[in-house]
């Protein structure tokens, strides 16, 4: 026997309909790229989204055809996804921050059919443009007076395509399961892979990122996604704020720590969500000028381990209540989130952020365990490590145009990351598998070294790697960028350290550098880091 309920398919445009029927006034404001601050609203995103299908059928594109965006957080850049979820086609979100050689690989492998790109990476695909055959046109996301000469093929102003189109069209209708967007992965290892999200699983996705143990979204918040939209979905906000409603600030290309507060500030933001390396800008930058932050309630840090410092600076000097998230692309991306259960609300101080270094519990609709090497689960006890698997309907089953299995026997996919999960089904990342550091049989975790550091008041940005040993087979190094105009020695950091961790875990040597390279979406890139010192000798 079915349920008699009507069969009302989980289509990403219904959530656009929803905002301009029900918050269609709430504000979509945006540091627009050409400069000027640009202020329309839900209504307007759905009158011009509905144009932007219009003129992608007229260009030929159809069910299942991508369409490639290389661009900022902006309403034209909303406007274009929900307009390509509206035909029928695929976003495909390509992060400029890649190497061209990636960029083009990634684009060709996808088969994208158009761009719509901003005006600051022009030049970028001018000098890829003759390496990728499938692309019909490509649509620059500005107006006439602003759109630059260029020799890209059949190349058009935004604004003038969209003149083109009256809005008299209607959304298509398909299977909740029809491909919605795709985002490759940041290919650290490998080439990038293609992660292909379905209408139902965005969907399903932004209802557990707006729940009130997630980013509790609501109509009153007003949300400013740091997180770039080619971020993996944005981490939903492009979903889960207008499925609620939320007013939306969207800070285009300028992603500095100045640029951001005065964002934050002028229009009185009380969600973000951002890497730590941005606030980590913004948090100097606030030390500098002696300016809070009134108005901010929440931020979503995620992408690599939130320091402890971080949290402590956010909550204790400017009130602000720091989640701590983790996710992957394959996921959609959130994972888990660290707010607070019965259990541990009462906790206070250092017992607090002991809980909230963890990347905290799943919402529902993630499954998680750990096994060990074996495949054999392990205990929920805080203590032991174990591989972190994970199975969902917003989480990934197979890569595009791989065949290979990348799921268990019991549909679990396997993060790459190794972790512990507490009694109270709390998770907590102790370190990517190939990142951990094996000595003498045991295992330290790179992360809870790196964030012991950055507790430092001279330190900006610290990595810890493994090293050879000829005893212990790897010992930690640690490698430190200091705050600008500050000096520190190795026994300053390591005198820091020490009684606050194992005495084994103590890292063997520090060193100090200008700058420690980072992938393309924000992760500190370690593979780089052991190649360049896979020569070093220990001092021990």
């Amino acid at each position: 026997m079915l349920g008699l309920m009507q069969d009302w398919p989980l289509l990403l445009h219904r959530i656009i309909d929803h905002a301009a029927i029900h918050h269609g006034t709430r504000p979509v404001i945006t540091r627009s790229v050409e400069g000027p601050i640009v202020e329309t609203n839900y209504a307007q995103i759905r009158a011009r989204a509905l144009k932007v299908a219009q003129r992608l059928e007229r260009d030929g594109v159809t069910l299942g055809d991508r369409v490639a965006t290389l661009a900022w957080n902006t309403w034209r850049h909303l406007e274009c996804w929900y307009g390509i979820l509206g035909v029928g086609a695929i976003y495909h979100t390509v992060n400029p921050r890649l190497f061209p050689d990636q960029i083009a690989w990634i684009i060709n492998h996808a088969e994208d059919k158009v761009m719509m790109l901003d005006i600051t990476f022009v030049p970028l695909m001018e000098k890829l443009a003759d390496r990728l055959p499938s692309i019909e046109r490509y649509i620059v996301l500005t107006d006439a007076a602003h759109m630059p000469q260029t020799t890209l093929k059949n190349a058009v102003s935004y604004e003038e395509w969209l003149a083109q189109a009256d809005g008299d069209f209607a959304w298509k209708q398909f299977d909740e399961n029809t491909a919605a967007g795709m985002c490759y992965t940041s290919g650290t290892t490998g080439e990038p892979k293609g992660v292909v999200y379905s209408h139902r699983s965005n969907t399903l996705h932004a209802f557990m990122a707006a729940l009130p143990d997630s980013k509790n979204l609501r109509a009153t918040d007003v949300c400013l996604p740091v997180v770039p939209f080619f971020h993996a979905n944005g981490w939903s906000l492009a979903f889960s704020t207008p499925m609620v409603g939320a007013a939306l600030v969207l800070p285009g290309a300028r992603m500095d720590g100045a640029s951001i507060y005065e964002l934050l500030d002028k229009y009185k933001v009380s969600f973000t969500a951002a890497v730590p390396t941005v606030w980590l800008m913004l948090l100097q930058d606030l030390e500098k000028t002696g300016a809070k932050l009134p108005y901010l309630k929440r931020v979503v840090i995620g992408g690599s381990a939130c320091p402890r410092a971080m949290t402590k600076a956010f909550e204790d000097n400017y009130g602000v209540e720091v989640i701590h998230a983790w996710g992957m692309t394959e996921m959609s991306p959130l994972g888990s989130l660290c707010t607070m259960k019965p259990e541990y609300a009462q906790l206070t101080g250092e017992a607090r952020l002991d809980i909230q270094q963890k990347q905290g519990h799943p919402p529902f609709g993630v499954e998680m365990k750990i096994t060990d090497d074996d495949g054999k689960a392990l205990p929920w006890d805080g203590k032991t490590f174990g591989r972190l698997k994970v199975r969902g309907p917003a989480v990934a089953k197979a890569y595009f145009k791989n065949k290979d299995n990348i799921l268990d026997k019991e549909g679990f996919f396997d993060t790459g990351d190794v972790a512990t999960i507490d009694q109270y089904g709390y998770m907590q990342v102790t370190d990517r598998a190939k990142d951990v550091i094996k000595s003498g049989g045991e295992w330290i975790s790179s992360i809870d070294l790196e964030n012991l550091a950055v507790g430092h008041p001279k330190v900006a940005e610290a990595a810890v790697i493994g090293v050879t040993h000829p005893k212990w087979d790897e010992r930690p190094l640690l490698i430190i960028v200091l705050k600008k105009g500050e000096t520190a020695t190795k026994d300053d950091i390591l005198g820091f350290m020490q009684g606050k961790i194992a005495r084994w875990w103590l890292p063997d040597d520090v060193v100090f550098v200008e700058d420690i390279p980072h992938t393309a979406t924000g992760k500190i890139q370690k593979t780089t880091l052991r190649k360049q010192f896979r020569d070093y000798r220990l001092p021990t």
